[in-house]
């Protein structure tokens, strides 16, 4: 399961709350991964124009723009549109017909499914998913809050 599109829109987010950079360690500490593998998925993010990296002391990864100018579908296509499902034929050139008709009526399903996931993805912003934190945030006990407050 590749969960870098989770774990970016996590990260994103935390960035568009942070009042300066956050540096690869960090994100990494964050998220339980390498540096390295920061720098290499932020990579796509910076290319698309969505953050900015400042080399040096004090410097690190930061939002271009605000959270509602950006989409999941934005994320999702900056990270490279890895394929979003991950059935398939269980031979792609079948001779028998039986199996063909069976590529063909799968094929069309994920065509479809993957369509609607993809209109889903464009129409939700970093903003929306921040808003939902925003209220979850806001139901807990004021107790539970300093335990779940995110980093700032």
């Amino acid at each position: 399961m590749d969960a870098r599109l989770s774990r970016m829109l996590h990260l994103l987010i935390h960035m568009g709350r942070m009042d300066g950079p956050l540096t690869s360690d960090a994100a990494a500490v964050m998220l339980g991964t390498n540096p390295v593998v920061i720098r290499r998925t932020m990579a796509g993010l910076r290319d698309a124009g969505y953050v900015r990296s400042v080399k040096g002391h004090g410097g690190g990864w930061s939002l271009t723009g605000t959270l509602d100018a950006i989409t999941m579908l934005d994320v999702h296509r900056a990270l490279g549109e890895n394929r979003i499902f991950a059935l398939g034929p269980a031979d792609p050139a079948p001779a028998c017909l039986v199996e063909q008709a069976v590529n063909g009526s799968l094929e069309q399903a994920m065509r479809a499914a993957e369509a609607l996931l993809l209109q889903r993805l464009g129409e939700v912003t970093l903003a929306d998913i921040a808003a939902d934190f925003d209220r979850r945030f806001a139901a807990l006990a004021p107790d539970e809050r300093i335990a779940r407050a995110p980093p700032s």
